[in-house]
């Protein structure tokens, strides 16, 4: 049953939604994040660290963290695929937000104007890992201070990088998108489905 299965490293019930769109049987492997408990992986950016390189090699410390997780409880082996999505604007990086202030700020700065969204995959299997990037623009409109504060009351920035999601309310302040709307939700399904392929996973 389990032979075209992988496990995915990811507590986000978005990137569960959409490996289940293009029809992959995956298990779960949740890595611990802070602040309730030490992380499995360290996600706050090095000095000098390109948001580049940054999603980049988070999304490949997540997919060895998982590694590491199954080894040790001595789980069949299978592909582990993991990602990680940041937003940048001004070639800053746009993380989660620590509370509904920083949550506000984040989304002042994107009001009225464009920024990127990245979003990079890795599929370990063995010890052989590859990766994608996808990279999308997001215009927002501008928005009042009235409506952020709204938005950030409704708590769906809460944890999401930028402080809001595409899928959801924060749909209305969106005017245009270039790229991968799936990678701008967490999961790039075309680069995915690529990468699940090189590991001998068929996408239907």
């Amino acid at each position: 049953m389990f032979e075209k299965s992988i496990y995915l490293a990811s507590r986000s019930p978005r990137r569960r939604e959409l490996l289940r769109q293009i029809g992959v049987t995956f298990e779960i492997i949740p890595l611990r994040e802070a602040p309730r408990h030490p992380a499995d992986v360290d996600e706050t950016p090095r000095p000098g660290e390109t948001p580049d390189a940054y999603v980049l090699r988070v999304a490949c410390e997540k997919a060895q963290a998982a590694v590491g997780i199954t080894r040790a409880r001595r789980l069949a082996g299978r592909p582990v695929l993991a990602a990680d999505t940041t937003v940048v604007c001004d070639d800053m990086i746009l993380g989660k937000p620590e509370n509904a202030a920083a949550a506000v700020r984040m989304l002042a700065s994107l009001a009225g104007r464009a920024h990127r969204v990245l979003t990079a995959v890795a599929v370990k299997a063995g010890d052989v890992i590859d990766t994608r990037v996808s990279e999308s623009q997001v215009w927002f409109r501008a928005l009042t201070a009235e409506e952020i504060r709204r938005y950030v009351a409704t708590g769906e920035p809460t944890d999401k990088a930028g402080a809001y999601a595409v899928q959801g309310r924060a749909a209305a302040f969106i005017t245009r998108i270039e790229g991968s709307y799936s990678g701008i939700m967490g999961l790039p399904l075309a680069e995915t489905a690529e990468l699940l392929r090189v590991h001998g996973i068929s996408i239907p």
